[in-house]
Formats: structure tokens, sequence, C-alpha cells
């Protein structure tokens, strides 16, 4: 939230993956917008780094993808957040659409090299290759490209980026919507030292939603069991993640997000599968962002 302190405005402070106008940006406005607040956010070349930093400063909250509705989950966040010690306060779900930009006045025709993330470049494809004479070229980040073409004034050069990056750096949209797959989305998760929860997330009675981290012993039907608990309170899993543990062969960590209607039921459930799970923690507890409208 902004608070006002005589003639200055403070505002929370959002570490992101990317520079200004990358998706982890826009994610992050959107999310904390619809919350009614102004924030400031911080870039990161990586998400270690950013982990570093959170963990550098408790006031500092972050945002980071956890899974796309293509390229699966982001096992290596996954990690991030289990050794964070940090908690999931939020989400948010939002629609990659990828555009094609470059220096106002520029036409499709003039644009000679095409730049931009090796995954954003291979989300449109299909659009870049009716158009032979673009060349692709990769580059660190979609609005880094979006970004560098505006600063170097790179006539012939496009790049792919979300729109937002293309408005913030005054360029011009030559092609809208010429990603492959239209049902391209990213979940986000909103990060908070467990000093800031109380403040960052929501009311403990109006959470709607769980994200869990467990082993299980070594057993027949050790999995198996937890779920018919947790289906018998009435659980939704709407997320099951197994990750190797490194130096237990055969063994898996397991990462669990439920959403349920009541909270009594849930911690109900969580008391009930509690003496069969190893290494237990509860991620966050949070408001389910809506499927509708994105």
């Amino acid at each position: 939230m902004s608070l006002s302190r005589g003639f200055f405005i403070y505002y929370m402070k959002v570490a992101i993956q990317g520079v200004a106008g990358c998706f982890h940006d826009a994610a992050a406005r959107e999310y904390f917008k619809s919350r009614g607040e102004d924030i400031e956010t911080v870039e990161f070349d990586t998400f270690p780094d950013l982990f570093d930093a959170l963990r550098a400063d408790a006031s500092l909250l972050g945002i980071v993808a956890i899974e796309n509705t293509i390229a699966g989950s982001l096992l290596a966040n996954h990690e991030l957040l289990r050794t964070s010690g940090h908690r999931i306060v939020g989400e948010w779900k939002m629609r990659i659409s990828h555009v094609l930009c470059a220096l106002p006045g520029t036409t499709l025709d003039d644009v000679a090299e095409v730049n931009s993330h090796p995954m954003a470049l291979m989300q449109c494809e299909q659009w870049l290759r009716r158009h032979p004479k673009m060349k692709m070229v990769e580059h660190f980040d979609t609005a880094g490209s979006a970004r560098d073409i505006a600063r170097d004034h790179l006539e012939g050069h496009a790049a792919v980026c979300g729109r937002y990056a293309a408005e913030l750096y005054g360029l011009e949209v030559l092609a809208d919507g010429i990603e492959t797959n239209k049902r391209n989305f990213t979940r986000f998760l909103v990060l908070a030292d467990p000093s800031a929860v109380a403040e960052a997330g929501v009311a403990p009675l109006d959470a709607d939603k769980a994200s869990l981290m467990f082993t299980l012993p070594h057993e027949q039907g050790a999995l198996s069991k937890v779920l018919a608990i947790l289906s018998f309170y009435g659980m939704n899993l709407t997320k099951i993640q197994s990750t190797p543990i490194i130096g237990r062969e055969w063994e898996y960590r397991f990462y669990v997000d439920l959403s349920f209607s009541n909270v009594v039921r849930y911690h109900q459930a969580i008391e009930a599968v509690r003496p069969l799970l190893n290494d237990f923690k509860i991620l966050g507890e949070y408001r389910e962002k809506p499927d509708s409208g994105i």
C-alpha cells in the first residue's frame, strides 16, 4: 500500500525478474492495481538474485512465475521458494500475448531483424516464418529488446514483446497477437517475508487456496492415503508437482495446491494428513485468482 508522509508518497517495493515492461513487471502492476495499491518495482537479472534480495530485505515483496500452460512448471523456482523461507501471499494469472513493435514510422517491409527472448521467438515462430526477410536474433529479454531498440534508435529492428513494453518504450505496434497458441497463460506467485504476511496477505479466514510442500515415507500407498484424506475433507487439488530429492534415490518432494470453500475444513484436512507427512511445510495461504477474464 502507498503511505503518505508529508509531501512524499512511499510505495511498496516489489522485486521482479527482468527489466521494466517485462511480463513480471506487468503482472506485478496488475495484481497490486486490483488491490488498489501502487508499487515501485526493483529489477533483477535472475531469479536467484531476486531471492537473495528478498532474504536481505524483509520489507521487499517479490513476484515470480511458477508455471505456464505451455512450458509447464518452473521447477527451479519451486526449489528457490522452498529454501527461501518466504510465504506466498497471492497469485496472478496472466495471458501471455506478443506484439511486433519498432520505431515509430517503421513498416513491416522495413524490418530486417527481429529481437527477443528465444522462448518468445519460438512462441511466434509460425507468424515470423511467414516473413522470411526478418532475421530472428535471440536477446536475453523481451522487454529488454524493446528498450534497446528505443534507446539506441535501431532502425530496421523490431522486438517481440508484450504490448505494455512497446507502449512503455514508445514503440509502434506493427502486428498484434502474433503468438501461435492463444491459450498461453502464466501463473505468478506474490511472495513476502513471514514478518510481512499480515500486512501483504489476506486475513486467515479469507484464504481459499493453499500451497503445501512435503515428503512421504518410502512405502506403498503413501501418496494415495494423503489424497484420499484431502478428498474426504472436500479439498480441490488444483496442482501436484513432484521433484526428486537429491541423494535419496526414487524419493520425491511434493508441491500441492489446494483450493477450498471452507477454511475450517481446510484446517481439519491439514491436521488429518500431517501425521502421514515428512518435512511438511505450508508455503502460503491466500486468495485464488479467478480464471474468468484471463
